[in-house]
């Protein structure tokens, strides 16, 4: 109805998913690297809850297309069933072949599971199996999903469970008689609502896919409201904008401001809103009525109690006219600047041919005051022959914010091109991103549409050879990490570190690793020694985000 009028080519704001508008914010990319790094890693149980309509559908689609080849899956989405048809729905997801007599015996369905589960596991591949909707499991059919994590051989876990729910999953979980269940879950993400940055991006982006020239239908102000409306939460976005787009459709109003979204959201909560200064003002209005109270009562007690006082006070005394009050008209809040963050597509844009592998490597080499050649081989053989180690992996920005180290960051676009880009700051809202000849700050919602967790960091190992360092091991690595951590911690050093990786310093890798949301298992893999070298930071080397300067061991 109002798509030609705003010179759109489809509803923008539709609440079925399309793979088209998918919307990658920082809180969703970190949950999809939470998860596959739980399948690539893990085993028994990972969880991941949000509220209704934060977007946890989007991450289950965005986590089917990503799956690993090596793994296969069983998705769940109507989790009501018995402990007999759970098991049930499994096996025919994974296409196991049973008899009409096996399907109604818990036993023989296990027996059947766990044959596929070993063959999968000496052929290599990984079995997943995500339960949607996860809180409305009965206590009975979630203790046989417990017993499905028995499954095992001698060293790993053979399924992997992903349950994905509303908040009410972690208070079914918490239960005194679920509770053996809960200590099996190895991973946690709660994702948050979008924050008001991410909803403006969130809904420019929608305009932007519907065919939109510029995603500027909505004010600066009336984005501010959908934010405040909806508190960040997609569904609830998606249908407040709608309803917006018509009303300004029948009003004939080209440009959406407060006032249309606060009546849009009113049509979808069944009630009035009004505008944010409204508080102020009666808060203004109070305290104003408050004051006059004030000065009358003071202008009719008596100044002290004293005889004397009291003698005076009854001889005629002058009329006091008191001052007119003047009050000041409340003010409403200034509309703060817009954002000075670009947008990614904008960049991509504007600097064609210049987000080239070699041109990223050129400048992450830079940061280091290393030199790169791209006629001289691989990049990474020409980093170790400067002392420098390449680290790829796949993650998310609290990830990169936890290493620290400015990144090459892989990036996808609509066409389907790949983009490398280095990230040399990181705040809360962009990042800042170097190019050739340009550096420009890139808001991350922006970025998190395009990037899909690739990254690629450089650092400086401390040790001769850069390994794993793990119990049992003896030489000057271990006694670096025993006084690294020591430093970390604000330890004063005794000139007697032990080279021995004994109890003690096992004891400490993992407090240091649950301290700074690191793998918890006591061995000082590159991970751990990055995140620890960055802390010290003794070579001076770059880092993504500034450290307080009082305290080496903050993070």
């Amino acid at each position: 109805m109002y798509t030609s009028f705003f010179g759109l080519g489809e509803k923008p704001f539709a609440i079925t998913p399309d793979p088209r508008y998918l919307f990658m914010s920082e809180r969703h990319a970190e949950a999809l690297a939470h998860l596959l790094y739980g399948i690539n890693e893990a085993g028994g149980f990972i969880q991941l809850t949000g509220e209704v309509g934060t977007g946890k559908t989007t991450v289950v689609r965005s986590l089917l297309e990503r799956m690993p080849g090596h793994a296969d899956v069983a998705v769940i989405l109507n989790p009501q069933l018995t402990p007999v048809e759970f098991v049930l729905t499994i096996c025919e997801e994974l296409g196991i072949f049973m008899r009409d007599e096996d399907a109604s015996s818990i036993k023989d369905l296990v027996d059947l599971l766990n044959k596929r589960l070993l063959e999968a596991h000496a052929k290599g591949r990984r079995v997943v199996v995500i339960v949607d909707e996860a809180q409305n499991l009965t206590p009975e059919t979630l203790e046989q999903v417990r017993l499905l994590t028995n499954l095992e051989t001698a060293s790993q876990k053979l399924l992997q469970i992903i349950l994905i729910g509303q908040p009410e999953l972690r208070e079914v979980l918490a239960r005194v008689e679920l509770r053996q269940l809960a200590q099996r879950i190895t991973g946690r993400y709660h994702l948050d609502p979008l924050s008001r940055a991410e909803t403006a991006a969130y809904v420019t982006h929608r305009l932007k896919v519907a065919g939109s020239a510029s995603g500027d239908v909505f004010s600066t102000t009336a984005l501010r409201e959908v934010h405040r409306l909806s508190n960040g939460i997609p569904r609830i976005i998606n249908v407040v904008c709608d309803r917006a787009l018509l009303g300004a459709f029948t009003q004939e109003q080209h440009r959406i401001g407060p006032s249309l979204v606060r009546d849009a959201a009113g049509e979808v909560y069944g009630r009035s809103f009004s505008p944010p200064w409204t508080k102020l003002l009666i808060g203004a209005s109070a305290a104003v009525a408050v004051v006059g109270l004030a000065l009358g009562i003071w202008q009719l007690w008596p100044s002290s109690a004293s005889g004397e006082d009291t003698v005076a006070s009854l001889e005629p005394q002058p009329q006091v006219v008191p001052m007119p009050v003047e009050i000041a008209p409340v003010a409403t809040a200034p509309e703060p600047a817009p954002p000075s963050a670009q947008d990614i597509d904008a960049l991509l844009k504007d600097q064609p041919g210049r987000t080239t592998t070699e041109a990223a490597f050129a400048q992450l080499f830079a940061l280091w005051g290393a030199q790169f050649d791209a006629s001289k081989g691989r990049p990474c053989n020409q980093a170790q022959q400067q002392g420098l180690e390449c680290v790829y992996q796949q993650g998310s920005w609290g990830q990169l914010r936890t290493l620290n180290r400015p990144a090459i960051l892989t990036l996808i676009d609509d066409a389907g091109n790949a983009h490398q880009l280095v990230i040399a700051g990181l705040d809360s809202e962009a990042a800042r991103v170097r190019l050739p000849d340009t550096t420009r700050d890139i808001s991350i919602s922006s970025l998190s549409r395009l990037w899909y967790g690739d990254y690629l960091i450089l650092w400086r190992p401390q040790v001769a050879t850069p390994r794993a360092l793990s119990a049992g091991m003896q030489g000057a690595g271990v006694r670096w990490l025993r006084e690294s951590l020591n430093t970390a911690h604000g330890r004063a050093k005794d000139g007697s570190s032990s080279d021995y990786y004994d109890e003690d310093l096992v004891r400490m890798v993992e407090e240091f690793q649950r301290q700074h949301r690191l793998n918890v298992d006591g061995i000082a893999g590159v991970q751990t020694q990055i995140v620890l070298d960055t802390l010290i930071n003794s070579a001076n080397a770059p880092l993504l985000v500034a450290q307080a300067q009082d305290a080496p061991g903050a993070s």
